[in-house]
């Protein structure tokens, strides 16, 4: 095979790729954007700055204002202090 030939599969492969993630990206905006307006109504119908979920600690306060290393401050090995802490799942990455 030429070189050409090989730079050309390679680079229709990642144009392919790209626009295949381009799309993808589109479908998670608009779906962000729904659960946005959403959260946007039930905060200004309760007259809150964000939704606050609770007011305990620092990082059981709303997943995208806390710190994600809040929870592990005291100690890495030490006991959930507040029980709303157990509301939050570890992140599924």
């Amino acid at each position: 095979m030429r070189p050409a030939l090989v730079f050309s599969l390679l680079l229709c492969l990642l144009l392919a790729l790209d626009g295949a993630l381009f799309v993808d990206g589109l479908s998670r905006r608009k779906a962000e954007d729904a659960t946005l307006a959403q959260l946007e109504v039930a905060t200004s119908a309760l007259g809150l700055s964000d939704l606050a979920v609770a007011t305990e600690a620092r990082y059981t306060r709303h997943p995208a204002v806390s710190d994600p290393m809040a929870p592990f401050m005291d100690h890495p090995g030490a006991i959930e202090h507040f029980p709303t802490g157990a509301f939050w799942l570890p992140p599924q990455h």
